[in-house]
């Protein structure tokens, strides 16, 4: 059951999705502190922070490399290049690697932390692998392939593939117990895979209850719960995954993409679209007030979180309107990016 009050917004109990959502709080203490410009024009995909390092990586697909920030100076500290559409980075920091999942030839770029060049490029078992996950525990790199409808196992300190999870569904994010098993969300069937992260074994297939194109996910593992970011529904959707029972439903923003959890301060974020990031307190495992949304820029729709600072980068762009009157043949035609307007935004308390 949902339990609301007056913003914030408490949510708890399983199952009761909301007909008609509250308005949500706009205010919370988080907010855009810094505009960085970076350059390059075209579009963007996911963002990796590696709090250790003090580096952000932004996968820009468009141009076929990952930009990659200083978080001390918000200065650019170089570029992986050579990573064709690229969607995701992921950091194995104990092998003095990264990875990168390039969905427009269906590889994986591992390259050197400390130089960003490139070691060896792999080729995975199925079509446009979008997110990818490193996973300390099998120390194994797991590419989710979203039109291959598979997920490949890839040997971090090798770089040679180890099989396929038959995770048959259009993957998104996926995410680690560090325990021996690898989650990942359905974005078409609205669900998530939990396969074994050594024998590849799918253990178990969970409905999201109330989730509708479930895109980002997080995971509290003290709380043994994942947080799924469900682009369609607007809601974050609470999975407890011993059981796969759904336990809450959260109403967010429009056009989520990304999740982050900051263990140290019991938030869920969400960032969508709409120019907003959700922030969510977890109250317990089953229960989460809304204490608002941060205002960030339309289009800004990934995030990444730095588990140490709890500082959130997000990107966008400027975009001129779609032509009027509209092209030939109909369609309303496509917004294009103002050129030099993509800029990195940082958000803190």
């Amino acid at each position: 059951m949902r339990v609301l009050r007056h913003t914030p917004l408490l949510v708890a109990g399983a199952v009761a999705l909301m007909a008609a959502a509250p308005a949500l709080r706009q205010g919370t203490s988080y907010h855009v502190t810094k505009s960085v410009p970076l350059g390059v024009d075209g579009g963007w995909d996911y963002l990796t922070a590696d709090a250790d390092a003090k580096r952000l990586y932004i996968s820009r697909g468009a141009a076929n490399m990952v930009q990659v920030v200083d978080l001390n100076t918000l200065q650019l500290a170089g570029t992986i290049d050579s990573t064709r559409g690229v969607h995701g980075i992921a950091i194995a920091r104990e092998f003095n690697r990264g990875f990168t999942s390039n969905g427009g030839d269906s590889t994986v770029t591992i390259f050197d932390l400390k130089t960003l060049k490139e070691i060896a490029k792999v080729t995975v078992t199925g079509r446009n692998p979008d997110a990818l996950l490193y996973d300390p525990f099998s120390k194994r790199v797991f590419t989710f392939n979203h039109t291959g409808k598979n997920t490949t196992a890839i040997d971090a300190a090798t770089g040679k593939v180890l099989g396929t999870a038959k995770t048959e569904g259009v993957l998104e994010t996926g995410a680690s117990d560090l325990a021996g098993t690898i989650f990942v969300n359905d974005e078409d069937e609205n669900r998530i895979f939990a396969f074994d992260a050594k024998s590849l074994d799918v253990k178990a297939t969970w409905a999201l209850e109330g989730c509708k194109a479930p895109t980002g996910l997080a995971i509290d593992r003290k709380g043994k719960r994942l947080f799924a970011a469900c682009n369609s529904s607007k809601t974050v959707v609470v999975v407890d995954y011993t059981n796969g029972k759904t336990v809450a439903q959260v109403p967010i923003c429009a056009g989520t993409d990304a999740a982050a959890w900051d263990a140290d301060q019991k938030l869920v974020f969400a960032s969508c679209s709409d120019g907003n990031i959700a922030v969510i307190h977890q109250d317990s495992p089953d229960t989460y007030t809304v204490q608002g949304m941060a205002k960030t820029e339309e289009r800004a729709r990934t995030m990444a979180l730095d588990e140490k600072s709890h500082k959130l980068y997000t990107v966008t762009a400027q975009y001129n309107p779609p032509p009027s009157p509209p092209p030939a043949g109909g369609g309303r035609g496509r917004a294009t990016m103002v050129p030099g307007s993509f800029h990195l935004l940082v958000l803190e308390k």
